[in-house]
């Protein structure tokens, strides 16, 4: 099992969003936690970029598997036209 690790911009994205979408944010984390490499999950590899997506709505969350640490750290959640900037 991976551990989660947020980073601060992912942490104030979390608290500034509606609770709705923050839970369903975290429990998507939580099974990726369980299997990085589900399928069930709107999850993709980034292109150009280090890291993975994770789609909920509109809402796009960036991480990335650190399988040598068993982390999966997420670096920014925000809107799908803001997050890739």
């Amino acid at each position: 099992m991976f551990g989660i690790e947020y980073r601060r911009p992912a942490r104030k994205a979390l608290t500034r969003m509606p609770k709705p979408l923050a839970s369903r944010f975290l429990s998507a984390f939580e099974q990726l936690a369980q299997d990085p490499s589900r399928s069930d999950l709107d999850t993709r590899r980034l292109v150009g970029r280090d890291g993975y997506r994770l789609r909920t709505g509109e809402w796009r969350a960036i991480y990335r598997i650190e399988a040598d640490r068993l982390v999966i750290m997420v670096l920014d959640i925000g809107p799908r036209g803001d997050i890739y900037k």
